[in-house]
């Protein structure tokens, strides 16, 4: 038997009828030599850090980094999927050749490998490589099957992403949950979904962050014609006016009037994260959304793959567009025209040196029912026959009218433009719902210019100055995050950097849907209609602070003397008793003023410390502050590190005193201790790495200037109040 393993089961009932496999089995279909089977995506994982060790399955810093010596895959825990396999594992056993039917990517590479190899798959492999699911389709990939071995790249590129995301996700989480995460929170990172985020923290970082600034415009009206100054934006009123007095109440002269034709191509095709965009802009559907809309068209045959980063098709498709045309019967009125000439054979759009595993998005050449698809997944198919269309219509041409006109010598500007042909644009007018537009701001409108000549002179009617406000950037939609994800190398400041993303971006059309939902699974994101905003426990993870010149990162205080002094920070703000207790590497420039306490020498209640003559001992979590103390007391003292409730040591007879941090006094008091001596004063303290403070030293000290200043501010303020 030949057993062929599809991704879902309805992609594997397609496949049975066109094989004739039509007695179904319990978990699979059989006839006419094949057995077809199926996964439910992925059954198969990466193991947990768990499963590799005793000791990683406890969080623990001294666990990390976990890198396991082998990785390996197991089950999915879930009855459905472990009875599935079950049924895939007895077949493969017995089969004499596979038949790998994934989906034609790097994903369904992957999780159909996976399944196999765990099912312990000896017979030949061969793939089953397609780009839809017409009944054409399958019967002429079975006819071409291709060697499993000639995907062997795709799967290692798929097998290298999932260990990378293991080993980041994994080790990354466990740190900052362990670090950072209040209350027992989890903390996910990704490699992948935190710098996502950080590209909608930063943007809101951005918007919060931004001071509008005033700036007038001057624009006057000509035989009901809005002409602006060509000087353009004026930062201060008073210089606006002052030109407005110029040209107030004189001539206006036509001086020149240039008219110039253009053309305008038809957007490309779509790949996923183009029709993502687009979807999320017209119809507010979110990418996760249109990725389930996109794959149930595919799977109803309507619609060519949907996985794909490409927006070309490859020569051999060429042939095949009447036909597809012709199957798109609803739309006859506009691939009549089309049909009866010569298809036109555009770079733009067939372009082999740009189609690697998979075309772009286009309808099949079967014949679509409407009354199979939902009102949603219409609006998508919509989408998709309305840009296949518009490639091959003509060009949209207009023209494009600029007057340009004098009023004391000072030159305004009006453009108008005048549609010649629609081409494209009536396609995807005709096809695309129009009250899902966004209509054009009102300064954004063609206007209708009157008949000018050049030469003629006529009085102002009006003339305005208007004033503005800068605006900030706008919030992430999804389409704009889709975007942004796409094109995430421009963020990059490394040149090198730059250059490597620019073929490239976060994540890949297939998991970007997913990456966004995570992100608003974990809480770090939230929707606001359209608008992704970051959360307050989103903000936190990647935390700018200000206006961004300062990035802030999290620590324990023992840790932020370590960042400071291997230069992982240029500054620190920590107490004085750790830094009494824990390094000098570092240069401590101001004292904060806040946090104060003291280091304190406490025992028993009524009993003499320093008399007698025998050693005396002293319990501390900080022995290195109490072996300082003592040395300078000149004493022969034993000291004993102790990590828990240092107060009970002279109770149980363990010390004669202890040295710790005190603040009112109350603990002491309730375990019958008293102060003897102070030791040293505490309060927080910015301290600075010994190079930065060379290479940044003025950047250093007028950031210590202004949180001296606040400091002082802030004891003014205080001593005010009493």
């Amino acid at each position: 038997m030949k057993v062929c393993i599809a991704e879902k089961p309805s992609v594997a009932r397609e496949i049975a009828e066109v094989l004739g496999a039509t007695k179904k089995m319990n978990g699979y279909m059989e006839g006419n030599g094949y057995q077809v089977t199926w996964t439910f995506g992925h059954l198969c994982t990466l193991k947990e850090p768990n499963d590799y060790s005793d000791n990683w399955k406890r969080w623990s810093l001294a666990s990390l980094p976990m890198i396991p010596p082998r990785f390996g895959i197991k089950l999915i825990s879930n009855p459905t999927y472990e009875q599935q396999f079950k049924t895939i594992e007895e077949l493969m056993q017995k089969a004499e050749m596979v038949i790998n039917c994934g989906d034609a990517g790097q994903e369904g590479e992957l999780i159909q490998r996976w399944v196999m190899q765990k099912a312990g798959c000896k017979c030949p492999v061969y793939r089953l490589w397609i780009s839809s699911l017409t009944e054409e389709a399958i019967r002429e990939g079975f006819q071409h099957l291709k060697e499993q071995s000639d995907f062997t790249k795709l799967y290692e590129a798929g097998l290298s992403r999932a260990i990378g995301d293991w080993l980041l996700g994994m080790n990354a989480t466990r740190l900052y949950t362990l670090r950072y995460g209040q209350n027992r929170q989890v903390l996910s990172i990704g490699r992948v979904q935190t710098p996502t985020l950080a590209l909608i923290v930063n943007r809101q970082a951005e918007i919060d962050n931004f001071k509008p600034e005033p700036y007038w415009e001057l624009k006057t009206v000509y035989r009901n014609t809005t002409f602006s100054a060509t000087k353009g934006k004026f930062t201060k009123k008073e210089e606006g006016e002052a030109f407005l007095e110029i040209v107030r109440q004189k001539d206006f002269t036509v001086t020149d009037i240039s008219e110039k034709k253009g053309k305008e191509y038809a957007p490309r095709l779509f790949d996923l994260t183009s029709l993502q965009v687009e979807c999320n802009k017209k119809f507010a559907f979110t990418a996760d959304d249109t990725l389930k809309l996109i794959q149930s068209l595919y799977e109803k045959k309507v619609t060519t793959y949907p996985r794909v980063d490409t927006t070309f098709l490859s020569d051999d498709i060429y042939p095949k567009v009447p036909n597809t045309l012709s199957g798109l019967v609803d739309y006859a009125d506009l691939t009549a025209p089309l049909l009866k000439a010569k298809i036109r054979k555009d770079k733009r759009v067939f372009d082999n040196s740009k189609v690697t595993d998979h075309h772009a998005i286009i309808p099949t050449d079967g014949k679509l029912r409407p009354e199979s698809l939902s009102e949603d997944e219409r609006k998508v198919f919509s989408l998709v026959a309305a840009r296949f269309l518009a490639v091959f219509y003509p060009y949209y041409r207009y023209e494009v009218t600029k007057v340009y006109a004098e009023a004391e010598q000072e030159r305004f500007l009006s453009k108008g433009t005048v549609v010649l042909e629609e081409g494209w644009q009536a396609v995807e007018k005709a096809l695309v719902p129009t009250a899902t537009k966004k209509k054009k701001a009102k300064n954004e409108e063609e206007q209708k210019l009157p008949p000018l000549q050049e030469g003629e002179v006529r009085a102002i009617r009006s003339m305005e100055l208007l004033r503005k406000k800068t605006k900030p950037p706008a919030p992430y939609t999804e389409s704009s995050l889709l975007s942004a994800m796409e094109n995430a190398g421009r963020f990059v400041e490394d040149e090198a950097l730059k250059e490597q993303m620019k073929d490239s971006g976060l994540g890949t059309p297939a998991t970007r849907a997913a990456i966004i939902e995570r992100l608003l699974t974990v809480g770090y994101l939230t929707r606001k209609g359209k608008t992704l905003l970051p959360t307050e426990k989103g903000r936190k993870l990647i935390l700018p602070v200000g206006n961004g010149e300062i990035e802030a990162v999290l620590a324990k205080a023992a840790d932020v003397i370590t960042y400071v002094e291997h230069g992982v920070c240029d500054l620190g703000v920590v107490g004085k008793d750790t830094i009494l207790e824990n390094g000098t590497g570092f240069y401590e420039i101001l004292d904060l003023g806040f946090g104060k306490c003291r280091f304190a020498l406490a025992g028993p209640k009524n009993r003499d410390f320093f008399g007698g003559y025998s050693a005396k001992t002293i319990a501390t979590k900080y022995p290195n502050v109490t072996r300082n103390y003592v040395e300078e007391k000149g004493m022969d003292v034993r000291i004993i590190k102790i990590e828990g409730s240092v107060e009970l040591a002279p109770l149980l007879g363990l010390s004669d005193a202890i040295v710790d941090i005190v603040e009112t006094g109350s603990t002491l008091k309730e375990n019958g201790l008293e102060v003897i001596d102070d030791v040293a004063p505490i309060s927080a303290r910015l301290i600075a790495n010994v190079a930065s403070l060379k290479l940044r030293k003025q950047e250093i000290e007028d950031l210590a200037d202004r949180m001296a200043a606040a400091k002082s501010s802030l004891q003014r303020k205080k001593e005010e109040s009493r």
